[in-house]
């Protein structure tokens, strides 16, 4: 099993706390049943005895019969401790019909402290979170980042590790496999299809899985591109699929809320607002992608892109993307009392690349951090006050943003 250090520190931070409930909530595959048997053994090294930790993996055959929230409700009390505390781990807690009411009944014994997990921000949503008012605490996991690969791997040549990161994508279930591209692709192609039909068609109900289908090729075909509803309808109706602005705009929310594409809004750094349309979409894992629409190797910066958006959300970041003038940014990242603005670029070494990245950070002039993310391995890295990084260096946290350490 492999450790995901960060994610057990989060979610460790939170135990015997029972007026909370732990949410672990991210794409399927991305590590989450890993980080509850992970914590399971945590809670062992801790000294908590077997008999005071009931953990249920819903996908687990043994559990198949329970599905109702009053059949989950009666054989967890019937195991709780009655003179202890008790951890009660609910591993892809959806699989139970009305589920909100059997936690929330759950919680209100201060005896039981309980984690939970799904693939699909509905958790965070609807009855639960009337119920709940408050008392949960999310816990985001994604795919390995570039250095939980590396480590993985155990690869040391950080070049080669990022082309087989960007080709083979960070789920960790592939470490149980052969290196074999057919074995691989197999793999993520069940993956995807999972997804499209377990945590969004079912879920959301959906009939036209083709429709849905399409929209989610469209998006991963376009990673970093600004797009729209009315763009991506318009698409679809030249294939010959004609689809409702409506139907486009809740494909959009369902696929967000299954974690598998992320959102940067636009934000006008000129007006100071965020802008309604032409927002752009970012994939959870590459291999995913590269499994709906096969390699795109001529798409190599917006790659990269996808690859330092990910990073910096794994790093607590609010990310958009910026406009200024006629101008445009990457990224805009805020954290806390921080802020700055990020090209990424697959190198600048060509005199009309350089003078288009640089461009478009000099238009902006106020005085926060401006930073080039290239894999450029350069002798000099600053341009008149705006620094350039190779991005191996900024994933593996060996570079500095600002005044924060990234390590």
């Amino acid at each position: 099993m492999v450790e995901r250090q960060v994610h057990l520190e989060h979610i460790s931070m939170y135990k015997d706390t029972p007026q909370l409930v732990k949410i672990i909530t991210g794409v399927r595959r991305s590590g989450k049943s890993g980080l509850m048997d992970l914590f399971h053994e945590y809670l062992q090294h801790q000294g908590v005895a077997s008999s005071s930790i009931i953990h249920i993996n819903f996908e687990g055959f043994d559990f198949r019969s329970i599905r109702t929230a009053a059949g989950l409700h009666t054989w967890v009390t019937e195991r709780v401790s009655k003179t202890g505390k008790t951890y009660i781990l609910l591993d892809e807690i959806q699989m139970v019909e009305e589920w909100e009411d059997a936690v929330n009944s759950l919680r209100l014994k201060r005896s039981n402290d309980v984690y939970i997990t799904g693939s699909n921000a509905k958790l965070l949503s609807g009855q639960l979170a009337t119920r709940l008012s408050g008392r949960y605490v999310e816990i985001k996991m994604m795919p390995f980042s570039f250095k939980e690969f590396m480590n993985a791997y155990g690869m040391s040549d950080p070049v080669e590790a990022l082309n087989q990161y960007m080709r083979r994508g960070g789920l960790p279930g592939l470490l149980d496999l052969p290196s074999n591209a057919n074995i691989v692709n197999e793999y993520l192609d069940g993956v995807v299809n999972t997804i499209i039909v377990k945590d969004i068609a079912t879920f959301a109900q959906i009939r036209d899985i083709d429709m849905l289908r399409k929209v989610i090729a469209f998006l991963a075909s376009n990673i970093g591109q600004q797009l729209t509803a009315s763009k991506i309808a318009h698409y679809l109706t030249s294939t010959g699929r004609k689809v409702t602005l409506d139907t486009i705009d809740n494909y959009l929310g369902l696929l967000e809320e299954a974690f598998i594409f992320y959102r940067a809004g636009r934000y006008d750094i000129k007006g100071k607002n965020l802008m309604k349309t032409n927002h752009k979409f970012y994939i959870v894992d590459l291999g995913l992608r590269n499994a709906l629409v096969g390699p795109m190797l001529k798409d190599y910066g917006s790659s990269l892109e996808n690859v330092v958006y990910l990073e910096l959300i794994r790093r607590g970041y609010e990310v958009s993307t910026g406009k200024y003038l006629d101008f445009e940014i990457d990224f805009i990242i805020e954290r806390q009392d921080e802020k700055c603005y990020i090209q990424v670029c697959a190198s600048m070494l060509e005199e009309s690349t350089r003078e288009r990245e640089l461009r478009s950070l000099n238009a902006v002039n106020d005085n926060y951090p401006k930073y080039i993310l290239s894999m450029d391995r350069l002798p000099y890295n600053d341009y008149e006050g705006i620094r350039q990084i190779y991005i191996p260096d900024f994933l593996l946290g060996s570079e500095e943003l600002g005044q924060v350490s990234w390590k």
